[in-house]
């Protein structure tokens, strides 16, 4: 027995990296799997529809059932399609995993409209599209069952400020935003809403990044994209708890994500502010260093130096022309 018997899920991005994996481990848990990728590269060029029916193919050889869908997730019909082919092949859908993805690394004062747009049409759009399909299903079939919503952020927007990533970062911090918002509206229909955040995976993605070293064979490898997809399955499982959060997981650490907290405040009584005295008054509160922060939070990976290899690093990316 599996612990996704008889679940019907729809993945995005399916066809590599972390969507791969949770297809694959979705139908070894027992779950009815649509493999969506339309194939394209990291940067969301050309296509290949072969990507997804490999994965599709991989599933039906190991005793799974599985099919391949190649629309695009920024498509508002083919977002539709998606859906409908899980009701034709399976005939319904429990899950939804969003973890399409594109990349376009662009320091700002270089990135083209098109470079942001296109990022944010795959994260953002493409999330808010396949969701909102797949509940319209579930509204309209009235019934009770347990659903779930797996969306796919990252440390990039919500922990680092995603340097030289400004698309990136707002997406994903834009998917987070939505996962709660999700949460709370779908609740009535049964549906739990939930995102992971992946960190330190090995995807095509994070190619170059630093600390991103090859596995040692025969050793446990905690930068396995595998890992996270443990974490979805557990989030798609009828009666799983968890709604509403954003789980960080990095290696076989898993931690709840807070979001935005309250932090410290002024207050003057009687009469507005005045400029001066606002300024006095702001300059006694301890402000948090973003820069200062993501040497924290990589600089494991960077080694001795850390604040000077980061700084290189996004001075390597103004230079560029563009």
């Amino acid at each position: 027995m599996g612990s996704l018997d008889g679940r019907v899920a729809l993945i995005t991005g399916a066809g590599r990296g972390i969507g791969r994996q949770e297809a694959l481990f979705f139908a070894s848990e027992g779950a009815k799997v649509v493999v969506n990728d339309p194939g394209v590269t990291a940067e969301g060029a050309s296509g290949d529809p072969g990507v997804a029916q490999a994965v599709a193919d991989e599933i039906r050889a190991a005793g799974g059932e599985a099919v391949a869908s190649t629309d695009d997730v920024t498509d508002w019909a083919g977002a539709r399609r998606m859906v409908e082919t899980a009701v034709e092949a399976f005939g319904d859908l429990d899950v939804v995993v969003n973890n399409a993805a594109i990349q376009r690394r662009r320091a700002l004062v270089n990135m083209t409209e098109d470079e942001f747009d296109a990022v944010l049409a795959v994260h953002l759009k493409g999330t808010f599209a396949v969701t909102r399909w797949a509940a319209r299903h579930w509204r309209d079939q009235g019934d009770s069952r347990d659903r779930a919503v797996i969306n796919t952020v990252s440390a990039s927007g919500l922990l680092l400020p995603g340097i030289t990533q400004g698309n990136y970062a707002a997406a994903k911090a834009g998917v987070a935003a939505l996962t709660v918002a999700h949460a709370v509206e779908l609740a009535r229909y049964g549906v739990r809403v939930n995102a992971v955040s992946p960190s330190m995976a090995r995807t095509r993605l994070t190619e170059g990044v630093p600390g991103m070293s090859a596995p040692t064979e025969g050793a446990f490898d905690p930068l396995d994209p595998a890992l996270t997809a443990h974490v979805a399955a557990y989030l798609a499982t009828p009666g799983c708890p968890v709604n509403g959060q954003v789980l960080a997981v990095r290696g076989t650490s898993v931690t709840a994500l807070n979001g935005w907290s309250v932090g410290e405040s002024v207050t003057k009584d009687g009469a507005p502010w005045t400029v001066a005295e606002l300024g006095k008054a702001m300059a006694a509160l301890p402000w948090r260093d973003p820069l200062e922060e993501a040497v924290a939070m990589v600089g494991g990976s960077l080694g001795d130096g850390n604040r000077d290899k980061l700084l290189a690093m996004v001075d390597a990316m103004l230079a560029d022309p563009g």
